[in-house]
C-alpha cells in the first residue's frame, strides 16, 4: 500500500505541473467583484485585468459582480473557489479585514493569495453643493448642538468610509451620527444628490469629477497632504483632527494559489503597473496608486488588520 501511495503520487505530481505550466488553457479567468458595477473597486478591476491579460499569453478576463453583505458575499466566493487560477477577485482594506470582526465569515482575512495592490484613495467627507453646512466646522456644530439630526451614507457597515467616520467621531468628541450604509458609492451618490441625506462619506475617486461639475463640495480628506486633483481640500489635520485613512483596493486569489501560478500573475501585475500608458489611465480615471505586489501586499494587509483589530477593541461597531 505504501508503494502504491507513492506511485500514485509520483503520477500526480507531473500531472499537476503540466496542469500549472498550461495555465491559462482555453478558460476565461473570473474576476470577482464583491461590489455593484461603477464602484472603485469595480471600475479599478475592469482597468487593471485587460493590462495584465496582455502579459500573459492566452490570458482571457471576465468581471462578474457578486454583491452584497458589504463585500462579505464575494470575498466569501473568492475564498472558497478552487485555487487554480481561474477565480481572481478584487477587494478594499481594511473592509477585507473588518467583516469578520463584526460577524461570522466564511473566511479568513490574511489566507487569501495577495497578488497586487493597486490604489490608495484617501477618505473624504463631501455634501451637496447647495448644503447649508459649508465646511467641517459647521458639520461638528450642527452634530453637537442638534444630537441626531445629521445624517451620512457610506459604502457599507465596517467599510473604509464607515471607519473613517468612527474615527473623526471620536477625534472631533463627537455625539454619533446617523449612519446611512450603501452597497456601494453608485447608489450612495444619487440619494445624496436628492437630499435624502445630509453628507457622504468616501474617497476622492468619486468626489473629484463631481466636484468639478459643481454637484459635491468637499469638506475634509484623511491624507497627511492635500490631493494634486483637489487641491482646495482641507486635510483632517489641517482643521485640527488627527485622522489619516484611506481605501486601498487590489487583487487577490484563494488560499492556496500555486506558487508557478501566482509568480505569474505577480510578474504581469508588476509590468503592468510601471507602464506609462496604465499610470496615466490611472491618473485620468482620479485613481491614486500604491502598487504593492506579493508579499509587499500581504505585509500591509496584515499591518491594516492588525490596526482595525486595535480600534475594534475601543470603538467596535455591528454588522
Amino acid at each position: 500500500m505504501h508503494r502504491r501511495a507513492l506511485l500514485a503520487a509520483g503520477l500526480a505530481a507531473p500531472a499537476l505541473a503540466r496542469a500549472q505550466a498550461a495555465w491559462p488553457n482555453d478558460r476565461p479567468v473570473e474576476i470577482i467583484v464583491p461590489y455593484p458595477p461603477g464602484g472603485g473597486v469595480d471600475i479599478l478591476a475592469r482597468l487593471v485585468m485587460p493590462a495584465v491579460a496582455e502579459r500573459i499569453p492566452g490570458m482571457r478576463t471576465v468581471v462578474t459582480n457578486r454583491a452584497g453583505a458589504a463585500g462579505q458575499i464575494g470575498l466569501e466566493v473568492i475564498f472558497n473557489a478552487a485555487p487554480d487560477g481561474y477565480t481572481l477577485g478584487a477587494t478594499t482594506m481594511p473592509a477585507h479585514s473588518g467583516i469578520p470582526l463584526e460577524r461570522p465569515a466564511r473566511y479568513r482575512p490574511l489566507d487569501f493569495t495577495f497578488l497586487a495592490n493597486i490604489v490608495e484613495d484617501p477618505n473624504c467627507i463631501y455634501v451637496r453643493t447647495d448644503s447649508p453646512i459649508r465646511t467641517l466646522a459647521d458639520l461638528i456644530a450642527q452634530a453637537k448642538a442638534k444630537p441626531g439630526s445629521l445624517d451620512y451614507g457610506t459604502t457599507g457597515i465596517g467599510s473604509d468610509d464607515h471607519i473613517l467616520m468612527l474615527e473623526f467621531e471620536a477625534a472631533a468628541k463627537l455625539p454619533p451620527l446617523t449612519h446611512v450604509p450603501f452597497a456601494g458609492s453608485a447608489p450612495l451618490i444619487p440619494q445624496l444628490l436628492g437630499g435624502h441625506i445630509a453628507a457622504g462619506v468616501g474617497n476622492t475617486t468619486e468626489l473629484v469629477t463631481l466636484s468639478r461639475e459643481g454637484k459635491l463640495r468637499g469638506l475634509a480628506i484623511a491624507a497627511t497632504a492635500r490631493a494634486a486633483d483637489l487641491p482646495e481640500l482641507p486635510t483632517f489635520r489641517e482643521q485640527g483632527y488627527d485622522v489619516v485613512a484611506s481605501a486601498q483596493r487590489g487583487i487577490i486569489a484563494p488560499p492556496g494559489l500555486p506558487p508557478a501560478i501566482a509568480a505569474r500573475l505577480e510578474s504581469a501585475f508588476r509590468e503592468a503597473l510601471a507602464d506609462p500608458a496604465f499610470k496615466a489611465e490611472m491618473a485620468r480615471q482620479f485613481m491614486p496608486m500604491r502598487p504593492l505586489v506579493g508579499a509587499e501586499y500581504r505585509a500591509e494587509a496584515a499591518r491594516v488588520d492588525a490596526q482595525l483589530q486595535a480600534l475594534w477593541k475601543v470603538r467596535p461597531w455591528r454588522g
